[in-house]
C-alpha cells in the first residue's frame, strides 16, 4: 500500500513529527509484520527518526546542521539554497521502519520526523507499507 500526503512547512528550517501519519498508514494497510518506507521527493528536505520528548533536540539538528552547512557561504548554485540540498543530502530522503504487531517499531523516545530545509512551502511524503 502506498499512502501519500501533503505537509505544510511554516519555517525555511523546521522538523516536523509525522509519527502519526506514518501510524496511519501502516493501521490502514493492515499488514501485521512488514517494513514502512517513508520516502520525501524533494531535494531540499528530509526524513530522520530522532527523539520525541523534547522539542530541544529537533532545534539543536537545525542549529547542528547549520554549522556544518551554513546559508551565507559562496555556492556556485544560482537559487542561493545549496545550503538546504546539502542538509537534505547528509539526512536522507528516507527511512525504513520495521513493522511488527500492525506498528512501526521505534524506540519509546523516538519519532519519524519531516525535515524542512526551504520552506515554507507545501511538500509530499509517501509511506510505502510492504508484508515481508
Amino acid at each position: 500500500m502506498l499512502k501519500k500526503f501533503e505537509i505544510k512547512t511554516a519555517k525555511r528550517e523546521e522538523l516536523l513529527n509525522i509519527s502519526a501519519f506514518v501510524e496511519k498508514a501502516v493501521k490502514e494497510s493492515g499488514v501485521k509484520s512488514g517494513a514502512a518506507v517513508i520516502f520525501c521527493p524533494h531535494t531540499t528536505a528530509a526524513i530522520t527518526i530522532n527523539e520525541n520528548a523534547d522539542p530541544d533536540v529537533c532545534e539543536d539538528i537545525i542549529k547542528g546542521l547549520k554549522k556544518i552547512s551554513p546559508m551565507d557561504k559562496n555556492y556556485a548554485h544560482i537559487e542561493g539554497n545549496s545550503d538546504a540540498h546539502i542538509k537534505s543530502s547528509l539526512t536522507g530522503a528516507s527511512q525504513t521502519i520495521i513493522i511488527e504487531n500492525s506498528k512501526p517499531l521505534l524506540g519509546v523516545w523516538q519519532g519519524v520526523y519531516f525535515c524542512e530545509f526551504d520552506g515554507p512551502r507545501t511538500r509530499t511524503v509517501f509511506v510505502k507499507v510492504m508484508q515481508l
